[in-house]
């Protein structure tokens, strides 16, 4: 009998964990359906169909600005319900909170509805070379040094690490680490002091340089000061901005994105192809035309959304090309779209399939799943390949997003992120 009393409990414990289980999975899901933004052009409605008990409202002070549904609220609170499909208007650029609750009673979720002005933008889709400087000279991470006793030091230890970056040493500004080398070795066995960044945290420390067997002072750490590489040109904004890549330029050694204090963007060549295949992501190798004739434009921002800049006004970027408007995540649907890329020598159209679409801010350079379907595409790269990365999407004949990422094991695959993710960014 006491066996069974324990067995009932057993189950119902079991019972009660799992419903708290789905409870918490149900109310993820529900979080995660809804984005923390929602962007809206202005003068233009956009409809919205999440199927969700939960209802919100949206703060506003001047009346008439926003209608929902093409109804306008003589109120400073413009109610929606989420489990219906509703519509939104805006007269007036902005910003606006919208605060949701579920089942309309408890507080859920505050999300921000940004009303922006129309844009258009020129898809490009060609091959670019990329050259960063970082702003301020990057600790990749320390080695030990042979003293002229024999011994092994590490004199950084403790007191850099990597994906810091230096700025100064004893109060001289460094930002190339040839010179940054050259005082260390010109300290005559004196301690160094450093200006460090570390996040967002600036700090000073002292290190002892140690002399090592070949006579010069060393601290023992490995460092840089530039990166390039190819990569693919999103668009170039009717304004002269432009943007690349969709996801942000991270240091191979650290994985971190990079602080940048400026960069350029070149022309490059195609040179060949390593196609991709199972566990083996390919690549476009490339050739980058760095010098002051194939110079594209001058970059300003290295974000998680890619690499954004000026165009310089010399260089003819697809001129002619029509420019297309933008479209906006909720515009997005699952089935065909076509991207532009530059696999041999010129920038041609491929089909794709939009396979999923994640409209959360959970992660800004992962919003679509995508597969190439285009033969011609598959036949020369085996589908996504490295360098391909900012080859734009479009849908609809709009842009609506760009290539971030190949699937390792499945090279046909891979994601895009939203346009408007981009945009956020521009000059």
């Amino acid at each position: 009998m006491r066996s069974r009393k324990i067995y009932r409990r057993v189950l119902i414990i079991v019972l009660i964990i799992g419903l708290a289980g789905l409870a918490v999975y149900a109310y993820y899901n529900m979080v995660r359906s809804i984005p923390d933004e929602i962007k809206i052009l202005v003068n233009s409605e956009e409809s919205f169909d999440f199927g969700l008990p939960v209802k919100g409202n949206i703060e506003i002070e001047d009346i008439g600005v926003i209608s929902v549904n093409d109804l306008r609220v003589p109120s400073n609170q413009i109610d929606i319900d989420l489990n219906k499909p509703f519509t939104i208007k805006s007269d007036e650029i902005g910003k606006y909170n919208i605060n949701l609750k579920l089942f309309g009673l408890f507080n859920f979720k505050e999300i921000s509805l940004d009303v922006i002005e129309t844009i258009e933008l020129i898809p490009c889709g060609t091959p670019i070379g990329i050259y960063v400087e970082t702003d301020g000279i990057l600790v990749l991470g320390s080695a030990k040094i042979t003293g002229e006793d024999g011994l092994n030091y590490k004199p950084v230890d403790n007191k850099l690490k990597s994906g810091d970056y230096i700025l100064s040493i004893n109060d001289i500004e460094v930002s190339d680490k040839n010179k940054l080398i050259t005082e260390i070795e010109n300290c005559n066995g004196n301690d160094i002091e450093l200006l460090v960044r570390r996040d967002n945290e600036i700090f000073k420390t002292k290190i002892s340089p140690v002399k090592s067997t070949d006579g010069s002072y060393k601290i023992g750490a490995w460092i840089r000061d530039n990166t390039q590489g190819i990569g693919t040109l999103t668009f170039v904004s009717t304004g002269g901005g432009f943007g690349a890549l969709g996801h942000g330029i991270t240091d191979i050694d650290t994985g971190l994105l990079m602080d940048i204090k400026g960069g350029t963007v070149y022309a490059a060549d195609i040179l060949s192809i390593i196609k991709g295949k199972e566990g083996e992501p390919g690549e476009l190798i490339g050739m980058i035309r760095q010098n002051s004739k194939h110079k594209i434009g001058k970059i300003s921002k290295n974000s998680l959304q890619g690499i954004f800049g000026t165009i310089d006004n010399n260089y003819n970027w697809r001129m002619g090309e029509k420019p297309l408007e933008i479209g906006l995540k909720q515009e997005v649907i699952k089935g065909k779209a076509t991207i532009l890329c530059t696999v041999v020598d010129k920038v041609e159209e491929y089909t794709i399939e939009i396979e999923s679409i994640d409209i959360s801010n959970s992660n800004h350079s992962k919003g679509m799943v995508i597969r190439i379907t285009d033969e011609r595409l598959l036949e020369q790269t085996g589908g996504i390949v490295q360098g391909m990365s900012g080859s734009p999407i479009i849908q609809n004949n709009k842009i609506i997003g760009a290539v971030t990422h190949v699937f390792i094991q499945d090279s046909t695959k891979g994601y895009g992120t939203f346009i408007e993710n981009m945009i956020n960014n521009l000059p």
